[in-house]
């Protein structure tokens, strides 16, 4: 065809070819008419995507490297679209904050109307425009003064920056010598390591710090392998000094790793009132860190399991998913039919009579969620209430020509030497080509016996933009949680969700004495025979961080028989007969 002469045909056919690639601006969806009355009796929920009817119409732009890095420019200028959810301001409504990435494009500080419509309010507040030098990734919120307030920590290829909350008008930025000067960091989290009643910093580094992405020695900056890379970023751990600043505990503690980390989070695997640490690592292992008492991290990624199996690491997310108390974690990989089947891994904790430490089985095939395409960000929730954690993924890494892969390149320099690997310039440009895009998110409801159903079709989440961040959050105060995804080169998505009437749901607001984050609380609660186990995370995913307060859905269950509260302090409240429907404020 391509041969015809005809000039009048080729145009044809070429107006023939291109109308099925034209997407829509905003929302791409099914031909078919959605049933949102089928979707609800059958699954519980449905989603209708609302960002531009909210008055968010926030779309990510990349950033322009170094021109030695155009021939594969769409591949390391594909991360940067975050989101993190905090009432910035105390009125009890959830707000959002979005991540740029474009030199001299903006930040966004999204605060909720309380009418279902949201108003940008970075410039106002001062945190819009740091992009000015280096790159946003990313953002968590935390409480670093225990003013009740929480405060905005943004993660940069660059300088990352802190800004002190100003009861909720302004923000100011803190400047302390231990965060670094420079460095490109890809993820970051809060988290009381030491248990002294104050937030501290973990940053995980994906490109060496030396490396300036924008003004390149030379092109020798990836990783040396594809699945045992050690020259990646280093890590940072700040220790909170209580009088405003940090100080760099990093070596002290053991988290020395210097792999290539796209997500880290924290929680208490082993039940002993201290926080330990996951690190999702790209080109590699995973690593797992035991918190010995607030002194130091132990390493026990590979006799636990989970840094076994080197694979290409993106998120971090924890999820009691068999509502037995016990925390899985949820790291997403890449599955391509026919190119690359590393697949999701759901590490499932197992029983080892022989040691007391934790171990863990990938189970993601058995459970049915392994095939998750180019999995960025997932996170745990009760998406329709029914009193089982579900999965919501974003996917997707390259969307350009559709008729054009890039996988066979990618491919065959990924298999090359430490010498052919690690210089840019022995990578094939990507010529307008695609590389795992245009894939949809994966919604998987758990049915509490140990299986997953993928159903995002049929609860109208048709989207196919190239997802990196997601985060849950009751937008409305309706119970229910919603669901924002950050999209690389492409719109922020609000998914407002509608649940069937008559499941129920209980959701806390924890609020500690001393240390004023809720930041590490551990709850489980119990009812009609079953019990859950959520944290409160200081970010989790990848570079998302979800809504403070815990959501737990209880089906048809209308009382909590219990709440055993376990705040970050290690101090212990039970909470007995509390009803359904209703958001609970507990204080210590």
């Amino acid at each position: 065809m391509k041969h015809i002469p005809q000039i009048a045909a080729a145009i044809f056919f070429l107006a023939l070819l291109a109308t099925p690639l034209v997407l829509k601006p905003y929302y791409v969806a099914d031909s078919v008419t959605f049933d949102k009355a089928a979707s609800t009796k059958k699954f519980g929920l449905y989603f209708e995507e609302i960002a531009k009817n909210a008055g968010v119409e926030f779309v990510h732009k990349a950033p322009v490297l170094d021109p030695k890095l155009n021939n594969i420019m769409p591949q390391i200028a594909s991360m940067g679209a975050g989101v993190a959810v905090s009432d910035f301001n105390n009125d009890g409504w959830n707000d959002f904050y979005l991540t740029n990435s474009g030199r001299g494009s903006t930040n966004a500080l999204y605060q909720n109307n309380k009418d279902g419509t949201f108003t940008d309010v970075a410039g106002r507040t001062g945190v819009a425009g740091l992009n000015k030098k280096g790159a946003s990734m990313g953002a968590v919120w935390g409480d670093f003064d225990n003013d009740g307030y929480e405060d905005l920590l943004v993660y940069k290829w660059g300088t990352t920056e802190l800004y002190k909350n100003n009861k909720g008008e302004s923000f100011s930025k803190v400047d302390t010598a231990a965060l670094p000067e420079w460095a490109n960091i890809n993820t970051g989290i809060w988290v009381d390591f030491d248990r002294d009643g104050r937030l501290d910093i973990f940053l995980g580094g994906y490109f060496r710090p030396e490396i300036d992405l924008w003004n390149l020695r030379d092109t020798k900056i990836m990783p040396e392998s594809f699945e045992y890379a050690g020259n990646g970023g280093r890590n940072y751990l700040l220790r909170n000094t209580g009088d405003g600043g940090f100080e760099d505990v990093t070596e002290k503690m053991g988290l020395t790793s210097t792999r290539w980390t796209l997500a880290a989070a924290a929680a208490d695997i082993n039940d002993d009132g201290f926080s330990d640490l996951f690190v999702s690592n790209d080109y590699g292992v995973s690593e797992l860190y035991l918190n010995d008492k607030g002194k130091r991290f132990i390493d026990i990624g590979e006799q636990s399991g989970v840094g076994f199996s080197p694979k290409s690491g993106m998120n971090a997310s924890f999820g009691d998913v068999l509502n037995d108390g016990k925390l899985a974690i949820y790291e997403s990989n890449i599955y391509e039919e026919g190119n690359l089947l590393q697949g999701n891994n759901l590490w499932m904790p197992t029983r080892d009579s022989k040691s007391d430490q934790p171990r863990f089985q990938n189970m993601a095939n058995g459970f049915g969620v392994e095939n998750g395409g180019w999995s960025w960000a997932a996170q745990f929730g009760d998406l329709n209430n029914d009193g089982f954690l579900d999965l919501f993924v974003a996917n997707g890494y390259v969307s350009a020509d559709k008729g054009a892969s890039y996988w066979y390149d990618f491919a065959t320099v990924t298999g090359g030497n430490k010498s052919i690997i690690g210089d840019t310039r022995n990578w094939a440009a990507m010529n307008g080509r695609s590389l795992s895009g245009y894939q949809n998110s994966r919604v998987w409801l758990n049915d509490g016996g140990g299986r997953f159903s993928e159903v995002a079709k049929s609860v109208d989440v048709s989207d196919i933009y190239d997802g990196r961040a997601v985060a849950f959050a009751d937008l409305w105060n309706r119970g229910v949680l919603d669901v924002i995804v950050a999209n690389q080169k492409g719109p922020l998505l609000i998914y407002r969700s509608e649940v069937e009437k008559g499941r129920n749901w209980i959701e806390l607001d924890l609020r500690p004495k001393g240390n004023l984050s809720p930041i590490g609380t551990k709850v489980t609660i119990f009812w009609k025979g079953a019990e859950q186990t959520q944290e409160v995370h200081g970010g989790v995913g990848y570079c998302s961080q979800n809504q403070r307060r815990l959501h737990f859905g209880l089906g048809g269950t209308d009382r909590v028989e219990k709440a055993e509260i376990t705040w970050p302090n290690g101090n212990l409240k039970v909470i007995e007969g509390l009803a359904a429907n209703k958001l609970h404020i507990v204080r210590e």
